[in-house]
């Protein structure tokens, strides 16, 4: 039997960061065969997917309704390259950087792949002192060690290349693990959506697979700005810290409890109707929900919500243990929550 999760899986392991996400993007492409009117690929490397909503009522218009999931994972370009041979990196996207010692991770050259460690500079455990094992290294501390001379890594490497952190998707008992599930995990429920949205739904759908979020939402903008919605969906993680060490207010949301529906972040307030209309029909429908609360970060639904004129916008939150490391965690039961409650407002 078919693992269902497979697609989340494989989009996991997929390597895209701001402004490099073609892997994602034909991986996505190919996904869409036969799943919408009409696909294109705009200027900033967006993917825009139409579905012709149903005719509307006698008097009354068929919105416009924008969803958003972002292709591109946190991750880093070469900012330099020092005369040893080691690499220098320039961060896309917000990393702790206690999550990046001693890590696996793949250079992206023009024509091939190199493999390398990533490590701070510094001493070993063994001759550090008690005040260096204490210190939390800055990103800009961190190199690449390639393993090769220096006129190889030159000859080879450019300032501006993709540098991937190393790490394989894998299912942990009711979690799915991996890498940029921020957020391929909303990617997959998309093309989850559009698979299982059968004949026309009620409103013309612009399902965007947008480009460069992590480093401000930028390809968002740039399709809002084209599509001109008149409701926007966007679909994103959020915070799950339903873990040892930190107090239940500060939790957000819990695993395996339903799908968010966004309140506030710090870059938007979901407009009130839009969240009621949400929760009233998970209600009906009886899809488990968790209401959002996120004291920082933001989505593509504050791109949506600010273009043009203004469009009402939600945001639906997969509730996501280990943001911005490589075992970022979904439950399967959120992401059918967030899979069923989407359906049943397009359709």
């Amino acid at each position: 039997m078919t693992d269902p999760f497979q697609a989340l899986l494989d989009l996991s392991n997929l390597n895209g960061v701001p402004g490099r996400e073609d892997a994602v993007r034909d991986y996505v492409l190919a996904a869409l065969q036969g799943l919408a009117d009409d696909v294109r690929v705009d200027a900033m490397g967006n993917v825009i997917a139409y579905r012709q909503g149903r005719d509307a009522p006698e008097g009354q218009t068929r919105e416009r309704v924008m969803l958003s999931a972002h292709m591109d994972e946190i991750g880093f370009i070469v900012r330099y390259i020092d005369d040893t041979g080691y690499l220098r990196l320039q961060a896309l996207g917000g990393f702790d950087t206690r999550n990046l010692f001693a890590r696996n991770v793949t250079v992206h050259t023009r024509t091939t792949t190199l493999p390398g460690i990533l490590s701070p500079g510094g001493r070993p455990i063994h001759i550090s002192t008690p005040e260096d094992r204490k210190k939390v290294p800055e990103m800009r501390e961190f190199f690449v060690d390639l393993g090769l001379s220096v006129d190889d890594v030159k000859r080879q490497v450019r300032v501006g290349d993709m540098v991937t952190l190393d790490q394989t998707a894998r299912q942990v008992g009711h979690l799915i693990v991996g890498k940029a599930m921020d957020d391929r995990a909303s990617v997959y429920m998309q093309l989850e959506v559009l698979r299982r949205l059968d004949g026309k739904p009620r409103h013309d759908v612009y399902a965007v697979f947008s480009t460069q979020e992590e480093v401000g939402l930028r390809g968002a903008i740039t399709a809002a700005y084209s599509v001109q919605p008149t409701i926007g969906v966007a679909l994103d993680v959020t915070l799950a810290v339903d873990t040892p060490g930190v107090g239940p207010d500060e939790a957000v949301t819990r695993m395996g409890q339903g799908i968010g529906i966004k309140v506030y972040d710090s870059t938007m307030i979901s407009t009130r109707w839009l969240v009621d209309d949400f929760a009233d029909l998970a209600d009906r429908e009886g899809i488990p929900y968790q209401l959002e609360v996120l004291s920082l970060g933001g989505t593509d639904g504050a791109a949506i919500q600010r273009s043009r004129d203004g469009v009402p916008t939600v945001t639906l939150s997969l509730p996501t243990r280990y943001i911005h490391s490589v075992v970022e965690s979904v439950h399967v039961d959120d992401l059918k929550a967030g899979t069923d409650l989407l359906l049943a407002y397009l359709r």
